[in-house]
């Protein structure tokens, strides 16, 4: 089923509605939808590698879009529902976490693979800030999808092969080296502060 959901998905890369499905998918992509949308920037890449960036800001905006909607699917119907699965303490713990990392954990899922759904549901469920919220899908989003763009725009087909074979294993990297240069400031300012 997945399989034909994809291809399906690349079909549209051919058609004058790409741009429109573009924007529709990474809506759907970022509340509900399994498949990510990469597969689809990554056709029209391909097929017209010269709007790779026109492409990116489009998958952006639908993206940044649906993420608001998940977040009040959580606003509306998560907390409800995770009641019936997990105990309140641990629903609590949970919480607390995410409000102290939620622009990490937002950020970090809005750039890699991890399924972004997940956490604009979450932002709602815990109440995330939302202008907090959307400043950081803005930037994660934008750096993913623009940044797929611009390297289309910039090598062609050439580009294509090594972001699918290995997208996962640089977004680790990205994340590792985001990680390392907040501890690396927070660890400067904590010894210029003592």
């Amino acid at each position: 089923m997945l399989h034909d959901l994809t291809n399906w998905m690349v079909h549209w890369a051919e058609t004058p509605g790409a741009e429109q499905a573009l924007f529709w998918l990474a809506f759907a992509e970022s509340s509900f939808f399994p498949i990510p949308v990469d597969i689809l920037l990554i056709a029209m890449g391909l097929a017209t590698p010269a709007g790779g960036v026109r492409f990116g800001v489009i998958a952006t905006a639908g993206s940044v879009l649906g993420a608001v909607a998940g977040y009040f699917i959580g606003v509306v119907g998560g907390r409800p529902l995770l009641r019936r699965w997990v105990t309140a303490e641990r629903l609590a713990s949970v919480e607390a976490y995410f409000q102290r990392y939620e622009a990490w954990a937002i950020g970090v899922a809005g750039f890699t693979p991890l399924p972004y759904k997940i956490f604009t549901i979450a932002a709602g469920i815990f109440r995330a800030t939302m202008w907090k919220f959307i400043v950081v899908s803005i930037i994660s989003r934008g750096a993913r999808f623009v940044g797929e763009g611009l390297l289309f725009y910039l090598y062609g087909e050439r580009i294509a092969a090594f972001i699918q074979r290995y997208f996962n294993l640089l977004s680790i990297g990205l994340v590792l080296l985001l990680g390392l240069g907040a501890y690396a400031i927070s660890r400067r300012s904590r010894a210029r502060s003592a």
